[in-house]
């Protein structure tokens, strides 16, 4: 019997960063291991073809910070043509980066008579408006029908969270062709030992915070978008500024945030904030142990359409988390199943400083918090997760299921998350 070709889309694919580009390479890898023809249509500097192992690489020429719809719109045309130009494969995979590729990626599966999975990250065009998106009415109107029709035609529909499938479901999309598989955390931070290591015992801390004493670190690692509010998290730290300088807020990536934050921290003399630039892969793991405490934000109006994949990142280090956002979504729930930290609404940055100062000065709600983050960081793992995709797409091409131990973790982590 041949091997099973797969034809995958997404703007951004490694070395190119954000978080889908590190998620797909690990899918497209996982796939080539178990047996598939793996292509991969994404973006780079310039047009090239590529090899990352087993995994074929096409590149188109486009911007690595589109900053308008158009630009967006450009790129998801490049990567239209681009699948439409090569060959047939059995499968089509896409992403949601730009938006409404899963259009795109129906209109390679039905041209080319293949099957299609879209593996849904955010539900666009919906989150536009939480981003701050604006667009006429009958605008939006036709790009839901779009989106729609695309992913009640997919053969599958993958998404990350429960409270995603359940919106899916509101929206019209047959349960029964939904899929629930959480997102994954770097491979690079799980650990073989899983053993709690020091957060100021690392190269990263001696580096970073070599002349700043010692100091209890609030880390916020990532992308701060604009579906990722920060006035809460200020609000927080001006309440903390002045009688807790042993705590410090310590934000490390990239996004217009930041410029919000050295304004904030510049306006209202915030000397409790510290913002560290993006970190290479090869720091990942020292860097996220060297927070005594993760935080996460999410626009509540983003619920059911987005899910963190900070999360994943904190579990796997065994870090303590406190997600401000809604109460309801994938984080919220996994954190309070859990265990592994607290939830607060945005808007309540006095809630969010005593949450602090409860981690900070009590010990017993530390070390709970990590055993549950601890706890979690063993479920949501890379190989569970990309073993779950691929029985998923061996299923919707009829192929035969392969022997495989059975995992200790997978019947939690994955077949019994559902929307309910």
């Amino acid at each position: 019997m041949s091997k099973p070709s797969v034809l995958m889309f997404n703007r951004v694919y490694p070395p190119v960063r954000g978080a889908t580009g590190r998620m797909m390479r690990d899918l497209a890898r996982g796939l080539a291991a178990d047996g598939w023809h793996v292509t991969v249509v994404t973006t780079g500097p310039k047009a090239a073809k590529e090899r990352d192992g087993d995994v074929r690489i096409l590149r188109v020429k486009a911007s690595s910070r589109p900053r308008s719809i158009v630009s967006y719109a450009f790129i998801w045309l490049k990567l239209l043509l681009a699948g439409l130009r090569l060959k047939r494969r059995d499968l089509v995979i896409t992403m949601t980066d730009p938006p409404l590729l899963a259009v795109a990626g129906q209109m390679v599966a039905r041209t080319r008579r293949s099957r299609h999975i879209h593996w849904c990250q955010d539900m666009y065009p919906d989150l536009l408006p939480a981003l701050g998106v604006e667009a006429p009415d009958f605008i939006m109107r036709r790009l839901r029908a779009l989106s729609l029709n695309a992913l009640r035609g997919a053969d599958k529909v993958v998404v990350i969270g429960r409270c995603m499938a359940r919106r899916m479901i509101r929206n019209g999309v047959d349960p029964n062709r939904i899929s629930v598989i959480p997102n994954w955390p770097d491979r690079d931070l799980v650990s073989p030992s899983r053993r709690l290591r020091p957060a100021n015992n690392n190269a990263v801390h001696k580096e970073l915070f070599a002349n700043s004493g010692p100091k209890f670190r609030v880390l916020y690692a990532g992308t701060i978008g604009k579906a990722h509010p920060l006035d809460t998290i200020i609000e927080a730290a001006q309440i903390l500024n002045g009688p807790h300088p042993e705590i410090e807020f310590v934000f490390v990536g990239e996004g217009h945030g930041f410029e919000k934050l050295v304004k904030a921290r510049e306006r209202q003399g915030l000397d409790n904030i510290r913002l560290i630039p993006w970190q290479p892969v090869s720091r990942l793991r020292d860097l996220m142990e060297s927070g005594d405490l993760h935080l996460i934000s999410m626009a509540h109006e983003a619920m059911g359409m987005l899910v963190p994949c900070k999360l994943y990142s904190a579990l796997a280090v065994g870090r303590p988390v406190v997600f401000l956002g809604p109460p309801h979504g994938e984080a919220a729930r996994t954190i309070t199943e859990f265990k592994a930290g607290a939830v607060v609404p945005q808007g309540h940055g006095d809630m969010l400083a005593e949450t602090i100062l409860r981690f900070r000065t009590d010990s017993n709600t530390w070390f709970s918090a990590h055993e549950g983050a601890a706890a979690a960081g063993k479920i949501f793992l890379p190989d569970e997760a990309i073993a779950a995709w691929v029985r998923r797409a061996r299923s919707v091409l009829n192929l035969p299921k392969k022997t495989r131990k059975p995992g200790k973790t997978s019947k939690t982590a994955f077949n019994s998350r559902r929307a309910a």
